[in-house]
C-alpha cells in the first residue's frame, strides 16, 4: 500500500518536472538556450540537438549565438532554426551563427499562453491517471485481502489529496509562466 502511494507521488513529482521542461522551451521576451532544446538538426542524415552540434551561448538578454564545431554544420542548424515554429531568424557570418531574439507581439504573446495552458492541462491529465492507477492498485490489494476496506478508502483519500497538490502545482506553475509570458 505504502509502495503504491510513494510510486504515485513520484510519477506525478515527474510530470511536473516534463512541464516546467516543455515550458522552458516556451518562447518569452528573454533569451535562453532552452529555446534551443526541442530543436533538431539533420546532421548527415541523423536528428541531432543543436547542444551536440556546437557550443550554445547568450551574450545578452536579447541574442543567442551557436559556435557550431563542425563548418558543415552551419548550414543545417540555420535551416532547423528556420524550420521551427520559434519565429527565428538565424545570421551566419561564417564563424558564428547569432539569433536575435525579436520583441513579441501582444497576439504571439496570448498564442504562447494558450500554448502553456495546453501543456498545462496535458500535464492535470497525467496527473489524474496516475491517481487513477494508483487507485486500481488499492482496489486490487483490497480484493486480495492484502489490505482492509477501511485502509483502502484511507489511501484513496490520501491519493485524492495528493492529486490536488499536484494538480495545484501545475497550475502555479502556468501562472508564473503566463506572467513571464506577458511581460514586457
Amino acid at each position: 500500500m505504502e509502495q503504491v502511494k510513494k510510486d504515485a507521488e513520484e510519477r506525478m513529482g515527474k510530470a511536473i518536472a516534463a512541464l516546467e521542461r516543455e515550458f522552458n522551451s516556451l518562447r518569452t521576451g528573454r533569451a535562453s538556450t532552452a529555446l534551443l532544446d526541442n530543436i533538431k538538426v539533420d546532421y548527415y542524415g541523423t536528428p541531432t540537438p543543436i547542444s551536440q552540434l556546437g557550443s550554445i551561448a547568450v551574450p545578452d538578454s536579447r541574442s543567442i549565438t551557436i559556435q557550431p564545431w563542425d563548418r558543415g554544420a552551419f548550414g543545417p542548424v540555420e535551416k532547423a532554426i528556420l524550420k521551427s515554429d520559434l519565429g527565428l531568424n538565424p545570421v551566419n557570418d561564417g564563424k558564428i551563427i547569432r539569433i536575435a531574439i525579436p520583441p513579441l507581439t501582444e497576439e504571439r504573446r496570448k498564442e504562447l499562453v494558450k500554448v502553456a495552458k495546453k501543456y498545462t492541462e496535458d500535464a492535470k491529465v497525467a496527473i489524474r491517471n496516475i491517481r487513477r492507477d494508483a487507485n486500481d492498485a488499492l482496489k486490487k490489494l483490497e480484493k486480495d485481502k492484502a489490505i482492509s476496506e477501511d485502509d483502502c478508502k484511507k489511501s484513496t483519500e490520501f491519493m485524492q489529496k495528493v492529486t490536488d497538490n499536484y494538480v495545484a502545482k501545475a497550475d502555479k506553475t502556468l501562472q508564473t509562466k503566463e506572467k513571464e509570458i506577458m511581460e514586457i
